[in-house]
C-alpha cells in the first residue's frame, strides 16, 4: 500500500507504550497486544539492527538469529534510510548495554 493512501495512525497505541513503566510492564503489554510470531519477528528484527549497527556481517547474523537474507537486507535498508528510529535507540541503549541485547544468541567462551 502507498505510504500517502495509509490510514491514520492510531496514537493512542504508541502513548500507551510511551506510558509503561518498566520492562516487565512491556512485556506483559506486548504479549497481550501480540502473538508470539508477531513478537518473534519484532524481536529479530530488532537483534538484526543491533548486530548490523555493531558492524556483524550477513552471515554471522544469519547464523546468530537464524533471520533470513531477506529480512536481514530490509532491517539495514531501514538503518540506512529510514527514519533514524533504530538509531535513536541505540544511542540510548548504549552506555546502558554495551553488549548485545539478551538473547542475541552470543557463544559462550569454555
Amino acid at each position: 500500500m502507498n505510504k500517502s493512501n495509509r490510514k491514520p495512525r492510531n496514537e493512542l497505541m504508541y502513548d500507551a507504550i510511551l506510558s509503561l513503566k518498566d520492562r516487565e510492564e512491556c512485556i506483559k503489554f506486548f504479549d497481550d497486544l501480540c502473538t508470539v510470531t508477531e513478537l518473534q519477528a519484532m524481536e529479530q528484527r530488532f537483534q538484526v539492527a543491533w548486530l548490523l549497527n555493531q558492524g556483524m556481517i550477513y552471515n554471522e547474523i544469519l547464523q546468530v538469529t537464524g533471520a533470513s537474507s531477506a529480512t536481514i537486507s530490509r532491517v539495514k535498508r531501514s538503518l540506512e534510510y529510514g527514519h533514524d528510529g533504530y538509531a535513536s535507540v541505540f544511542e540510548r541503549l548504549a552506555p546502558e548495554k554495551p553488549q548485545e541485547p539478551e538473547n542475541a544468541g552470543e557463544i559462550s567462551e569454555e
